[in-house]
């Protein structure tokens, strides 16, 4: 990548063909690593590929120096070509790298972009060098609203959509919905965060409070969609929600200089499977570490067992990260792209947000600094550059008292 990162621009494109001849190699075998091994493609599917990863659109130039190379071969009947197993592949994967490039063009702005910054007394205090993406200063105070406006983008016809949420997807999806004119039910818990409730419900969303907690809420929801014939939108499972999240990755890698590690707080699993689909893909070398909380282990025992693990019950601060029952689709996403998940208690957790508020002057909810809390728990960060999303800002009474 070091040959090539002067030649692309920040969505990863190729902008001009280069004079010499190692940047030629760096450019064809990145391009190449867009074809999957042994996958035929025809030669508008060719174009179709090479444009979303190049911007001087010299077809003719880059088809030939593929197939010169070894890279792809004619296939029989002169119409197609097959993928080699010359080189490497991107891996197969149901988020498409070429959708994040479209999000980052065509999701709200008020989403995009979110500083990033050096947090260095914050950092001292961490003994690392600590770089911060504020996703709290937008109308819902998370950056659930990337994956959420992204998806109706896709999905421009329909009239009415059911979700469940813990409160911050939901006002995701009610934003977004109301923009379009689409009606959006949110199922959630009768123990929600009040604010949140009250937020989604401005929003014009028509809220069903049901369940002990957000997986229960979840399943009633379900239930009411299928009833009624109408489409459930389930955070983590719909990939256009993951390939919305997924724009902050490509913000991250604008940072000028390499990160170490990426510390991504881990729920429904949407945020950290977008961010690692697209770092992986562009610096393989940044490790990707998922936070979950210590009362909500269920989403870190599924990773570290590769298979579905659901808890009774979750005790933690942190609702916006309150998973008990993974969705089976965002575990597979994760896979060969998540490096380590860690816990984090409430304790540690309720620092972070002391520290944060202290230091930055950003008041967040528990969810949104558990990367801090990780810092604070797990010492191997020593001395790296790191950078954390903080991602909600959506408090209770409650949690701000606890907070102070």
């Amino acid at each position: 990548m070091n040959a090539l990162q002067h030649l692309l621009n920040d969505l990863a494109q190729v902008e001009r063909w280069p004079t010499k001849p190692a940047e030629k190699t760096a450019v064809v075998e990145y391009l190449a690593a867009k074809f999957q091994s042994g996958q035929s493609y025809n030669e508008t599917q060719i174009n179709l590929l090479l444009k979303a990863w190049h911007t001087f659109e010299d077809w003719a130039l880059l088809r030939r120096e593929l197939v010169d190379r070894g890279f792809l071969t004619r296939e029989a009947n002169g119409s197609s070509y097959v993928r080699t197993a010359l080189g490497v592949s991107d891996i197969p994967h149901r988020l498409k790298l070429e959708n994040i490039q479209q999000a980052a063009q065509v999701i709200d702005p008020v989403f995009l972009n979110t500083p990033q910054f050096p947090a260095e007394s914050l950092g001292e205090v961490l003994g690392l060098e600590l770089v911060v993406k504020v996703e709290t200063l937008n109308p819902i105070r998370s950056f659930k609203g990337r994956g959420a406006d992204y998806f109706f983008v896709r999905n421009p016809n329909l009239l009415e959509v059911i979700c469940a949420s813990a409160g911050n997807f939901g006002q995701g999806m009610a934003y977004a919905a109301r923009k379009q004119g689409i009606r959006q039910t949110v199922f959630t818990s009768v123990y929600a965060n009040p604010l949140k409730i009250a937020r989604m419900q401005a929003l014009g969303a028509t809220v069903r409070l049901v369940g002990e907690d957000f997986d229960a809420a979840k399943l009633v929801a379900k239930e009411y969609a299928a009833a009624h014939g109408l489409p459930f939108v389930e955070d983590g499972h719909k990939p256009e929600l993951s390939e919305g999240a997924a724009t902050m990755g490509l913000e991250l890698l604008r940072y000028p200089k390499p990160f170490d590690t990426l510390l991504i707080p881990l729920g429904n699993g949407a945020m950290i499977a977008g961010i690692a689909r697209w770092v992986k893909a562009l610096a393989p070398r940044v490790q990707v570490v998922g936070v979950s909380a210590a009362g909500a282990p269920a989403m870190e025992q599924s990773w570290r067992s590769g298979t579905l693990v659901q808890t009774p019950s979750i005790t933690t601060i942190a609702d916006g990260i309150g998973v008990r029952i993974p969705v089976p689709e965002a575990l597979q996403d994760l896979k060969g792209l998540v490096d380590e998940v860690l816990l984090v208690e409430d304790p540690t957790i309720l620092q972070a947000m002391r520290l944060v508020h202290q230091h930055l002057g950003l008041v967040l909810e528990p969810s949104g600094a558990v990367g801090i809390a990780a810092l604070l728990a797990h010492p191997q960060f020593k001395g790296q550059r790191v950078a954390t999303v903080l991602c909600g800002s959506n408090l209770t009474p409650a949690q701000m008292e606890a907070r102070l």
